[in-house]
């Protein structure tokens, strides 16, 4: 996921899906927020961009962080507010804030107008919007607007500039073909191979060194704080309530068991099953030949069969039953005959039955006290599901009519419940022994999804009904341990992190060694140092498309080199460096493969689109205007991270 924002705010196919799909706010109030619609607030603080006339708060980009957070956590529930800022969300926020500001700009300088109409069908084509007979619910549509803190008027003005802006860029999505020339270096290099050596320089390997000095602690964790940095987390007040909390005091009186069995007994009464082979034939004549047959001897099978039709049976089927799906003297007919009896032929629904009696069962029914249990539990079930489902209601009314959750929990008497302050992902970073219980997790996503003095929530449990009232008691910001609490954690990175800065000059030196035509076994040996042993290294570039995500960092890293070089490339969790060395490349020639150059084309043809979106949106930027505030945006980062007004 992290990942996923990496590449949207760098790669140009983001910056066309930015726009292409400008709207988003469907999907946004599909989930049950309004992610990507304007925040309710009063833009405060000081200006992180101005786009034209149009200024945008730090608080208007905080909010605007916070729902594509909430976008990207829904793919990803353990996703919390650090970490996507530091993989890029700030930055993917604010522009794709800016350029969606850009373009109902421009757009409205040409007379564009997007009318009512428009926006009202959009606003009524959102499902959470709709009631169960697919039409829009306008009530629903207030109350969403209340719990967000919108107007009507902000998501209207929303959904206008989204469209604006889609249609600005829907010619974009246009294919721009490529020549077949231009696409053929393209293709020849997937056909490209390489060939190299890797070799590691292990932290563990360097010496240990002296125990780091208190000053030089300080100095690593002030320059490391965001590691050390506990993510926003959330103290939780909920209640639960479930099928098997109320299923105790619902059990049916004599009377309604009573009622319920009247109600059922035709269920309870005596009846009769058999078991009957047919054969339907479509005209009389037939049907009375081939009853004829069967009356005579011959098995209702192999005469069915002799006439090229196959028999059905029907095993344990009541005269009712049977009745409905034949006709009645039918019915009759066969429950009315004795075992090995053959009826017919008979007019049926489908044609002319001819049947025969294969047995015959009775069975008994049951007395009231016999079916009671069975009465009991069902009756049970019922009464409790409808107690739930009115329970339900009452809080959903009552939240609606503002009432808190103390208040809520209170005229239901239920037993509220405090959790410690909690990560996204439901942990305690306090007691890393406990685990959030999967089941417990909706819990957890509906409090970071709410604000400060939100109206409680219900959220879903489980599969019989059952729903948590949740309240969010209060936000415990993101914030680092003090040193004196976490320091020999951070000696001990600090000590790892020394030892790295040394792996890496021996790495750095072996390179310079390479690069200057020293074979790469001698380079290592002269290092001094004991390493594993070089390994080889062979791939196409074809191969590591194929790979996808799955390409180690040294092949890919040979793969962007020149050949007869070397370059350094750390190591995940600081276990060293390694040195890749690029011994030999194959060139590539995709001439007489007509299919790969195709291909090709068509991939370069959507790269052309989706640049000719970038200079037509960049172009836009320079004729409107816009100017960052990085002061601003940094103050925005630090609120978020937790880190106060550091840098």
């Amino acid at each position: 996921m992290l990942s996923l924002i990496r590449r949207l705010i760098n790669s140009k196919v983001g910056l066309f899906v930015t726009f292409a799909f400008l709207v988003i706010i469907g999907l946004a109030f599909a989930a049950g927020d309004i992610s990507g619609i304007s925040s309710g607030t009063t833009p405060t603080g000081d200006t992180v961009a101005t786009i034209g006339k149009r200024k945008l708060s730090e608080n208007e980009l905080r909010a605007r962080v916070q729902s594509e957070m909430e976008n990207f956590r829904q793919q990803q529930p353990g996703l919390d507010m650090i970490s996507f800022v530091n993989n890029g969300g700030l930055e993917l926020a604010l522009n794709r804030t800016i350029d969606g500001l850009v373009l109902e700009q421009f757009g409205l300088a040409q007379g564009m107008v997007v009318s009512k109409r428009a926006v009202d069908g959009q606003i009524a084509s959102f499902p959470s919007l709709q009631s169960v007979d697919g039409k829009f619910n306008q009530k629903l549509y207030e109350q969403l607007l209340a719990q967000q803190r919108l107007t009507d008027q902000q998501v209207r003005a929303d959904i206008a500039r989204s469209i604006i802006g889609q249609q600005l860029m829907a010619q974009m999505g246009r294919t721009n073909p490529v020549s077949q020339q231009f696409a053929l270096p393209y293709a020849s290099l997937l056909l490209e191979k390489r060939e190299g050596q890797i070799g590691f320089i292990p932290t563990r390997a360097m010496a240990e060194g002296a125990s780091p000095t208190d000053a030089e602690v300080a100095t690593y964790y002030k320059r490391n704080i965001a590691r050390y940095t506990v993510p926003e987390r959330r103290v939780i007040r909920y209640a639960i309530v479930t099928h098997d909390q109320l299923k105790g005091s619902m059990a049916p009186t004599d009377a309604e068991i009573a009622a319920a069995y009247q109600a059922q007994r035709t269920k309870y009464a005596p009846t009769e099953k058999r078991t009957l082979v047919q054969v339907i034939l479509a005209d009389q004549a037939s049907a009375t030949a081939l009853a004829a047959k069967v009356k005579a001897g011959t098995p209702i099978e192999v005469a069915a069969r002799a006439a090229g039709l196959e028999p059905a049976t029907l095993t344990g089927i009541e005269k009712t039953a049977y009745a409905g799906q034949s006709s009645a003297a039918l019915a009759d007919a066969a429950f009315g005959a004795a075992k090995g009896a053959v009826i017919g032929p008979l007019r049926s629904v489908l044609g002319f039955a001819v049947v025969r009696v294969d047995s015959i069962e009775q069975v008994a029914g049951k007395t009231l006290e016999q079916a009671k249990p069975e009465l009991v539990a069902a009756l049970t079930k019922d009464k409790t599901a409808r107690a739930l489902s009115a329970m339900h209601d009452t809080i959903d009314e009552a939240i609606a009519d503002k009432a808190t959750f103390a208040e809520v929990v209170a005229d239901q008497k239920l037993t509220a419940q405090v959790t410690p302050a909690l990560l996204s992902d439901g942990r305690n970073p306090d007691d890393a022994t406990v685990k959030a219980a999967p089941d417990f997790l909706p819990v957890v996503a509906a409090a970071f999804a709410a604000e400060q003095g939100d109206s409680p929530q219900l959220v879903p449990m489980d599969q019989e009904g059952g729903f948590a009232i949740v309240g969010l008691d209060r936000i415990v910001a993101a914030t680092a341990p003090p040193l004196a609490q976490i320091r020999p954690a951070v000696a001990r990175d600090f000590a790892i992190n020394r030892a790295s800065v040394a792996a890496r000059k021996i790495a750095g030196d072996i390179v310079k060694k390479i690069n200057k035509g020293i074979p790469i076994a001698q380079a290592f040996a002269e290092s001094g140092v004991k390493t594993p042993p070089l390994q080889s290294m062979k791939a196409s570039q074809a191969e590591l498309i194929s790979s996808g995500r799955n390409v180690p960092a040294p092949l890919a890293l040979m793969f962007s080199m020149t050949e007869k070089t070397g370059k350094t490339l750390e190591l995940n969790n600081n276990e060293g460096w390694s040195v890749v060395y690029l011994n030999h490349i194959e060139r590539g020639n995709a001439a007489n493969q007509p299919n790969l150059i195709q291909a090709k084309r068509a991939e370069l043809s959507r790269v052309v689109s989706n640049e000719y979106a970038e200079q037509f949106v960049g172009a836009l930027r320079r004729e409107i205007g816009v100017k960052k505030n990085e002061k601003a945006v940094a103050t925005v980062r630090a609120a978020l991270t937790g880190q106060g007004g550091a840098n």
